[in-house]
């Protein structure tokens, strides 16, 4: 230790580096933890003003960046090791928060009160270490750089260059999309803002990690819309019409789709790269009243995120979903409405199984994506190659594990269930509202009660619900009726902190930006990604005598959640207690009568046990007979 202090002395390097540079090893964090409890607690002493620990005090990233460029510019923090953290206009007077390296910094000092005290504004000071200054002020860069770039980003994707210079262009708008000369679209389509005007809104798409792009002819003009985290949202300004003709012909021409066929639908598909990645777009033309709308799915494979581990929070709901996905055989079905991540988890799923001594083949409509080590076909209805076709013919590959994309009538879901029972794993996707509701499915497509309940391992229903920006959301208390209509009390949630999302309206978003005043995380949109709302049926012999009586699907729900199972409601409301998400999300996601009927019912039957006088109480009880007490209050 003599030889390290001697050392760091003279080479002023920390001295937590010269002792692992002499003992050859690294030091225990706990050992940190302690050294640096007390080195700041020296410093403390040393230059009477209050330390501060980035570790145990949360520094506010995006306040350190306003003070530097609105108050105390970047040269000065770096000359004098300084940052500035906060600022307190509610103290008289009011103060700016600086961490100091050397508090004791006559020059800082005066720098600090020559910038400071023209705007009224007091010095504030504590000590920091020269390790946390340089994390901080590194911090701050990186953030700048990131900010720096998507400036370029978004002057690369402002389309306003182009709409000037297609007012030069000649087209005619005059006259309905019947009329449209097509050899003058074609020709439009070539022109260079067209083409820019096309890949520019491509870009910006990619730019803003959207799901789906909206090409969408209006009376007046061209409207383009994206829709992130399943919300559709206005991208640009409106378009002037005479556009349409050629832009759609763009769109046309890239996807390798038929200029001169405008009266039926077609499909097609554009690949791009962006920043040394592929990216692929999902392309669908559609006739309509003022021209042809292209609707662009984004399949991005960098984006999505495969693991179960990386979908499923709830550490229960986990392991009974990797306890199903283990099984040899058997039928496990996912089910929720379009753009829910089905295909997400079923390929999840996969991964879990991809292994070289495991055969796994899959038939799609479309392949969204590549997965290595797979057998991936693609439905060719045109040809005769159907999900049927194609899984009848898995079945002659000597196959372990099987994905089906969609099972849409009998034909296709009898196969799939035959599959199961001959000693094969089958996933599979089916539209339905919830879990318990994919038996009744399967009975409207004419499959027999004992061959579902034979081969059904499982059932995943899911939603996505948007996660509330962590660095702008607002924290409330919701009123009594507000709790109540999701099944909540007051006194259940004490502990709890809800979460409103920061939304800045549309109209006042551009107002907004000029004035610095939205979150730099979500853009002023209140949330910031999403996660899953999944609810699991473990088909057990309960179940399994239920489906073979035919029972109905409130029935069977009834007994999952006897069973343990957790509602979409019950999940979704987990994720707001967490502060994940908000209850206006759960309302437009999760929220429905039939759920939290299901959820109360079982609720009630749980709750056995009178909160007054302990006294045991029947399930069908809702007062207490001893002393009158409700079982529940909502």
């Amino acid at each position: 230790m003599r030889q390290a202090l001697i050392e760091s002395r003279k080479s002023g390097r920390p001295l937590t580096d010269v002792l692992e540079s002499i003992t050859g090893r690294q030091l225990s964090p706990e050992f940190l933890r302690e050294y640096k409890k007390q080195h700041l607690f020296e410093l403390k002493i040393l230059y009477g003003v209050e330390s501060l620990d980035p570790e145990v005090n949360q520094v506010g990233t995006a306040m350190v960046m306003t003070l530097i460029e609105t108050l105390i510019p970047v040269d000065i923090c770096r000359r004098h090791r300084l940052v500035p953290l906060s600022k307190h206009e509610d103290q008289n007077p009011p103060s700016v928060l600086v961490a100091m390296v050397d508090p004791d910094n006559l020059e800082a000092s005066d720098d600090l009160n020559r910038i400071l005290r023209p705007q009224g504004l007091a010095l504030q000071r504590m000590v920091i270490t020269q390790e946390d200054y340089q994390k901080l002020i590194n911090q701050y860069l990186d953030e700048l750089a990131v900010r720096q770039k998507q400036l370029e980003q978004e002057k690369f994707t402002d389309i306003q260059q182009d709409l000037e210079n297609l007012e030069s262009l000649d087209m005619d708008d005059s006259g309905e999309d019947m009329d449209v000369d097509l050899t003058a679209a074609m020709k439009d389509a070539e022109d260079a803002p067209i083409i820019s005007l096309v890949n520019r809104i491509l870009a910006k798409a990619l730019q803003d990690k959207v799901s789906d792009i909206h090409i969408e002819p209006q009376e007046e003009n061209l409207r383009i819309r994206f829709r992130k985290d399943g919300v559709l949202r206005e991208a640009f300004p409106p378009v002037p019409k005479k556009v349409i003709p050629a832009v759609t012909a763009r769109f046309k021409i890239i996807s390798n789709l038929d200029i001169a066929e405008r009266r039926l639908p077609q499909d097609g598909r554009i690949r791009r790269l962006y920043e040394g990645r592929k990216v692929d777009f999902r392309v669908n033309t559609l006739p309509s009243r003022y021209g042809e709308k292209v609707c662009l799915r984004i399949l991005d494979n960098s984006s999505t995120q495969l693991g179960l581990n990386k979908l499923i929070t709830d550490p229960e709901t986990l392991q009974i979903v990797k306890d199903m996905v283990s099984k040899p055989f058997g039928l496990i079905l996912v089910t929720g409405p379009t753009g829910s991540g089905k295909t997400t988890s079923l390929y999840s799923a996969l991964a879990e199984k991809n292994d070289p001594g495991i055969n796994i083949s899959t038939v799609e409509d479309p392949i969204e994506y590549s997965l290595p080590g797979i057998t991936q076909v693609q439905v060719i209805r045109e040809k005769g190659l159907d999900f049927a076709t194609a899984l009848r013919a898995f079945l002659r590959q000597d196959p372990d594990v099987l994905l089906v994309g969609e099972t849409r009538d009998k034909e296709t879901a009898k196969t799939a269930i035959e599959a199961a029972l001959t000693g094969h794993l089958v996933l599979t996707t089916l539209h339905t509202n919830d879990a318990p509701g994919a038996i009744a499915r399967l009975g409207e497509m004419g499959i027999e009660p004992f061959m579902v309940s034979s081969s059904l391992i499982g059932v995943l229903a899911q939603r996505l619900v948007r996660r509330v920006c962590s660095d702008c959301r607002i924290p409330y208390t919701p009123t009594t009726e507000e709790l109540a209509r999701y099944g909540l009390t007051a006194a259940q949630e004490t502990s709890v902190t809800f979460y409103k999302a920061n939304v800045v309206p549309p109209e006042s978003l551009a107002e907004a930006k000029s004035r610095n005043q939205v979150c730099q995380t979500c853009g002023g949109v209140g949330y910031k990604g999403r996660c899953g709302v999944y609810e699991v049926m473990r088909i057990t012999e309960n179940l399994q005598t239920l489906i073979n009586q035919e029972a109905p699907t409130e029935r069977i729900k009834e007994v999952a959640v006897e069973e343990g199972m957790k509602t979409l409601l019950a999940y979704s409301l987990d994720l707001v207690r967490q502060g994940s998400t908000t209850l206006e999300e759960v309302e437009r996601v999760t929220f429905t009568d039939t759920g939290l009927e299901a959820e109360l019912k079982a609720r009630r039957k749980s709750g056995l046990t009178c909160r007054t006088c302990s006294a045991e109480l029947k399930p069908e009880w809702l007062d207490c007979p001893y002393c009158l007490t409700p079982r529940f209050t909502d």
